[in-house]
């Protein structure tokens, strides 16, 4: 696996770890980053899509495929752009871009990687 696979190979664990947490305890996560904690059932739909997305990573990245790597970086940075629009028009709080930094900081890390194979 080269170094940019690596990198979505680790973020995929991130991504599997944080689709745990928003299943099984998702107001202990909520909390912890000063969100409004909820029992509805939407906060565990998304931690199954994102332990989908995750398996994806992590089933995907051997393969090596820049393509795929590429496709990561764009919608990992995209994320952050979302969750600054939803804070700028009210539908969020300010926390959530903490997520979205996240994110971010993996697309750049992947993306820095794909760099430096060319």
């Amino acid at each position: 696996m080269n170094s940019a696979a690596k990198s979505v190979y680790y973020f995929g664990f991130y991504l599997l770890l944080l689709s745990a947490a928003l299943t099984v305890f998702p107001n202990i996560l909520l909390s912890t980053f000063m969100l409004p904690e909820t029992n509805e059932v939407w906060i565990r739909v998304v931690g199954v899509l994102v332990f989908n997305i995750g398996i994806l990573y992590v089933v995907m990245t051997p393969i090596n495929s820049n393509l795929f790597l590429t496709v990561t970086v764009y919608l990992r940075a995209a994320i952050l752009l979302w969750f600054i629009v939803f804070v700028l028009i009210g539908w969020a709080p300010a926390m959530l871009i903490m997520f979205g930094v996240v994110d971010f900081a993996g697309a750049l890390w992947t993306y820095v990687e794909l760099k430096k194979q060319k």
